[in-house]
């Protein structure tokens, strides 16, 4: 099934007046701004969210402020960063990446053997993951999406995917925990690993997550995000400060390794729970 225009996110067009927009992926638009505010890592605050280390592995649960990779605001700057001054490490291997503004476990390997065997794992699909999200509207029941990603031609956020004919196979299976006062907590389990895959087909189901600057209500939200940062209008219609997304489970098991990682919901995904009523 399609829901109507579920995916289209209230782009802006080429037409669509935007200063400074010069027509559809015609080049990486808008550009990356020259962030005053970023966070750094300091190494006792890196220690607080570790939930495993040995002499091979590293799992963090990542808050929902901080990017996978590196900048160059330094290593601090980066939870990959961040664990290489942890670690001593001149490289580590992160097995998995999150968006900056999902939260949730990340497993770094600290050398290339491991690192192999994690990847190889990966691509034979042998670490399932399980999500949490929080859904706008009360889904009824068990979904599963199985419908094509690629680029969003349409939109003038160039990073931003779509449920396209022809695009790379995606399946995604959404089950609701609780609903209430028009939102569903819903535990997400994905067959692929497809850029931003849980939120747009989240988005085509009709039931983007709340917080979502680019696939909630209007894309144009993220737009304003980047010129503006965090304001209270951005606030009244996206009710997060970041997508309500988090990476609760990681199996090891089926890839030979006796380690089964899992992390609650962290606290601005709780409180928004509690406030309306998803127990």
């Amino acid at each position: 099934m399609k829901p109507s225009d579920a995916d289209s996110g209230g782009q802006g067009t080429p037409d669509s007046g935007i200063p400074g927009y010069r027509g559809p992926r015609a080049c990486a638009w808008p550009p990356r701004p020259q962030r005053t505010d970023l966070r750094l890592i300091a190494e006792e605050e890196l220690r607080t969210w570790i939930v495993f280390e040995d002499e091979d592995l590293l799992v963090i649960d990542k808050p929902g402020d901080i990017p996978c990779h590196p900048s160059k605001a330094g290593p601090a700057s980066s939870l990959v960063g961040a664990a290489r001054l942890h670690t001593g490490l001149e490289t580590v291997h992160p097995i998995f990446r999150l968006d900056r503004e999902t939260s949730g476990l990340v497993l770094i390997a600290k050398n290339q053997a491991l690192a192999r065997r994690l990847q190889k794992a990966t691509e034979r699909r042998a670490i399932p993951k399980s999500y949490l999200a929080i859904l706008t509207g009360e889904l009824g029941g068990d979904m599963t999406v199985d419908q094509p990603l690629g680029d969003d031609l349409h939109s003038p956020v160039f990073t931003k995917a779509a449920v396209v004919p022809g695009g790379r196979a995606s399946i995604t299976h959404f089950r609701p925990i609780a609903r209430a006062g028009g939102y569903t907590l819903a535990r997400v389990v994905t067959e692929t690993g497809r850029k931003h895959q849980i939120r747009v087909h989240a988005a085509w189901l009709g039931h983007a997550l709340v917080g979502d600057k680019i696939y909630g209500p209007d894309a144009r939200l993220y737009l304003e995000f980047i010129a503006t940062g965090w304001t209270p209008a951005l606030e009244s219609q996206l009710l997060l400060r970041r997508q309500a997304l988090h990476c609760e489970t990681i199996d090891l098991r089926p890839a030979g390794i006796d380690q089964l990682f899992k992390t609650p919901l962290p606290p601005d995904m709780a409180g928004f729970c509690r406030k309306n009523g998803l127990e």
